[in-house]
């Protein structure tokens, strides 16, 4: 028994001697890491420089170095198309900017023109789109409260020879590049105008020609950042009174019909006085919707 006490001491303290030396080694290796970490942290940054707006800067003004600043910046942080020096900014021509620029904002390229070219409004026309023009005014303008960089809805309306309506969305989203002659985003105050001008693809285009040159068009304006197109359909006359006859036909000469609301219990018939000279008639019609 006694041999067996010496035994089991004798291995604890072998064991305890390994798990001494065992947590020695971990903390040497954790501290060998914060060292480490440490001295990658204090290791000084490569440091270069970048040009900011130097003040507020709008479509079309020029960067002429009283408008511009070099600040320091980190070089593996450099953005893309950003100019790392005024004269790399401006050796080969001047430029005009095309999108706004806040002040000690990095000058980007793709917000300036090319050396030596103007701010048209061809420069800021994204790819594969193309600018279209509609005639507004204060109400299908939305009252002068679209502004460049807005998005919208473009209606048309149509009426026809028998007094027909109809109202259909032909386009959703779309971008606004200007209103008259100003292209500038940032323009906070709202103006009256008598032309918009849209950001559309070639269909599209086409679309708001003919929709121009068969009824009236007019502008919906939407929300700030909503993207998302809904499903709609045609609004027809029908829709604001189902019970109002559409059967009128104009004419210098001949015979006009007025449209009169259906008699209730009329059991979907409508009257319709047809003058002609001297004479009138009346006669009983069934109303049909325009779909």
């Amino acid at each position: 028994m006694r041999l067996n006490s010496f035994v089991m001491v004798g291995l604890a303290v072998v064991f305890g001697a390994l798990a001494v030396a065992a947590s020695h080694s971990w903390l040497s290796r954790q501290a060998d890491a914060q060292r480490r970490a440490l001295a990658a942290q204090n290791k000084p940054t490569e440091m270069s420089t970048i040009v900011v707006a130097g003040q507020s800067l709008r479509f079309g003004d020029k960067l002429t170095r009283s408008v511009l600043s070099e600040i320091p910046w980190p070089s593996d942080t450099v953005p893309d198309g950003a100019f790392t020096s005024i004269d790399a900014l401006q050796n080969d021509g001047e430029r005009v900017v095309l999108a706004s620029i806040e002040l000690n904002e990095p000058v980007h390229a793709a917000k300036i023109t090319g050396p030596g070219q103007r701010a048209t409004l061809s420069a800021i026309i994204d790819e594969g789109k193309r600018a279209v023009t509609v005639r507004v005014d204060d109400v299908n303008g939305v009252a002068g409260f679209v502004l460049p960089g807005d998005r919208v809805d473009v209606l048309m309306t149509q009426h026809s020879r028998d007094g027909a309506g109809a109202s259909i969305v032909v386009l959703q989203g779309v971008r606004v590049l200007a209103i008259d002659q100003m292209a500038d985003e940032r323009a906070e105050e709202p103006d009256v105008a008598k032309a918009v001008t849209l950001e559309v693809d070639t269909l599209a285009a086409q679309k708001i020609a003919l929709a121009a040159s068969v009824g009236t068009l007019s502008l919906v304006l939407r929300r700030a950042g909503e993207a998302v197109a809904e499903n709609t359909r045609s609004i027809t006359l029908g829709d604001l009174a189902p019970g109002l006859a559409t059967l009128s036909v104009p004419s210098d000469d001949g015979p006009t019909a007025q449209p009169v609301q259906a008699a209730s219990g009329g059991g979907g018939l409508a009257t319709v006085v047809v003058s002609a000279g001297d004479g009138r008639e009346e006669y009983r019609v069934p109303v049909e919707r325009l779909r």
